[in-house]
């Protein structure tokens, strides 16, 4: 798998405390990263957030089409770390016990994001 980070005017973090107000649209303020899977697809991906849980670090990816949308809201969680350079390394979770961790704590930042927004007057 490869991935490198672009778009570096937003960084990486917890999209319910990003100041840039981007969490409910996507546009050429987010950072990407280009997967290169399994079966060697290469899929271009929003990062949504980069988040800790249990002293490790989870990020999640929003799979983009080629016009840079995300019709069905599938949402990729990856172990997150960095190399000794400060490359951002992705890893899959292959434990059951660790990816319903991550994504439960995932989800308690969308549903954060989303009474943060309501609280919001437009």
């Amino acid at each position: 798998m490869s991935e490198e980070f672009s778009n570096a005017s937003c960084s990486p973090s917890d999209c319910a405390s990003c100041s840039a107000g981007c969490s409910s649209r996507m546009d050429e303020s987010h950072n990407t990263i280009s997967l290169t899977l399994e079966d060697d697809t290469e899929v271009e991906c929003a990062i949504l957030t980069i988040y800790p849980v249990n002293k490790k670090e989870y990020i999640a990816l929003l799979p983009l089409d080629e016009n840079g949308q995300n019709q069905d809201g599938e949402v990729y969680l990856y172990s997150f770390s960095r190399t000794e350079a400060g490359d951002p390394m992705l890893s899959n979770i292959e434990d059951d016990e660790e990816y319903d961790a991550a994504a439960e704590a995932f989800q308690t930042i969308v549903e954060n994001a989303k009474k943060a927004e309501e609280k919001t007057p437009e």
